[in-house]
């Protein structure tokens, strides 16, 4: 590691951002830690877990578009403070469900929805916002990698935190303690010195400029290619984390501490790979990167499947979410660097889509075919799918003269 791993950190609005958002997500970490633990706990159900992450992201699917186009049209700044507040107030409701005792799946699963309505106007303002804090635009891909080592260094933290808490004092305090985790990341934003917002020419019709936006990524080939590689990982490998509580409870015969060791080691590896990611030297092949992190990922999948010693298995996944840091991160780096400024939030909006928007459904196929073959083989599968993409990857790079490019990092 050295010392441009830090490199945006020279800019005082993005050590403002970093440092609110690493304790608020660290809260998000453990409301969704508490969530699948209870939505299990309550139903025995490995299809329900799929349910819940459906409720969670599909409506970031459905209105991620509008999202970035409202981060397009408008103050991204003023749009992230109130998905923020509202995130708070959603956190606060389902603390008070929680603490009162008397609730069903279906009060959490329409709490869960309601955040993925906030998330999908949150993530295109909060992503396109990144660019406008960091002072030198050289600095964006490390702030991204940053990011991803924020998210993945809460992940760590948060389920471990959540796991020790549920167990010794209730899920309640796990939903209370996200809700006031807000107030560290509205009260950094309130804190910010940015450039003074112009508005936008107005007049265009809200469809022409999806319309727009989705041209832009059709003409443009690499960003198309890892946006669809990304939607396809979303689809039918990354839900593999719903079927994280099965093997906690039924095949390492755990409890909710040991869901909370094995979503903190997933956290661990993904914030290796993350600090790796940021580590990079200027002129990396991000594109060959992404497609060796993919057989890391598929081949952590492949060995932790049918792993049933613990200690064993925990380097395996450590390995494999490793391997899953790049796909999200480089996806969003080469968006990011790529794309026109006024076209970002739009083009974001539609990476949000490929992320949020097939890991529903994912979540929903992956936990039925569980319910017929099982967890293990499902993961075994999730596993060989990845390997399968990260050929496909390679395919793509030779055949667009790409594998020995240079692309800025």
């Amino acid at each position: 590691m050295n010392i441009s791993t830090f490199n945006a950190f020279k800019s005082r609005n993005y050590r403002l951002y970093f440092a609110g958002q690493s304790i608020s997500l660290i809260g998000t970490w453990m409301q969704k830690t508490a969530v699948s633990w209870v939505v299990y706990s309550l139903t025995h159900s490995k299809l329900m877990l799929g349910v819940t992450l459906f409720a969670t992201l599909f409506p970031s699917f459905l209105l991620s578009f509008i999202g970035g186009v409202a981060a397009d049209r408008y103050n991204r700044y003023r749009l992230l403070l109130l998905t923020q507040v509202l995130s708070m107030i959603q956190a606060v409701l389902l603390t008070a469900l929680i603490f009162f005792r008397h609730y069903s799946v279906w009060e959490i699963l329409v709490l869960s929805a309601v955040l993925g309505i906030i998330n999908a106007f949150d993530v295109p303002a909060r992503q396109s916002l990144v660019y406008e804090m960091v002072d030198d635009k050289k600095d964006l891909p490390n702030a991204l990698a940053l990011n991803s080592s924020m998210v993945n260094l809460s992940r760590l933290i948060g389920p471990a935190i959540s796991g020790i808490a549920i167990e010794s004092l209730g899920e309640d305090v796990c939903f209370g303690l996200n809700a006031l985790s807000f107030v560290a990341v509205i009260g950094s934003l309130l804190l910010m010195k940015l450039p003074v917002y112009v508005p936008k020419p107005g007049g265009k019709k809200i469809i022409n400029e999806l319309r727009e936006g989705l041209i832009y990524v059709k003409n443009t080939p690499v960003i198309r290619f890892v946006i669809s590689m990304l939607a396809l990982m979303g689809l039918l490998v990354l839900p593999f984390t719903s079927l994280i509580p099965v093997y906690a409870r039924d095949i390492f015969h755990g409890t909710a501490s040991t869901f909370g060791v094995i979503d903190s080691v997933i956290g661990l590896g993904a914030f290796a790979g993350a600090i790796f990611l940021a580590s990079l030297k200027p002129g990396t092949n991000l594109n060959k990167v992404l497609a060796v992190n993919t057989f890391v990922f598929g081949a952590g999948l492949v060995l932790f499947s049918h792993t049933t010693h613990y200690p064993l298995a925990l380097i395996f996944i450590t390995i494999g979410a490793f391997g899953m840091m790049s796909q999200v991160t480089i996806t969003n780096t080469l968006v990011q660097t790529s794309v026109a400024p006024a076209m970002r939030g739009r083009v974001i909006s539609i990476y949000a889509m490929a992320f949020f928007g097939m890991q529903p459904l994912g979540g929903l196929i992956i936990g039925s075919v569980s319910q017929r073959i099982g967890v293990q083989d499902t993961i075994l599968g999730e596993g060989i799918i990845a390997l399968l993409m990260g050929c496909l990857h390679l395919r793509f790079l030779y055949k667009n003269n790409l594998m020995h490019a240079v692309v800025s990092v």
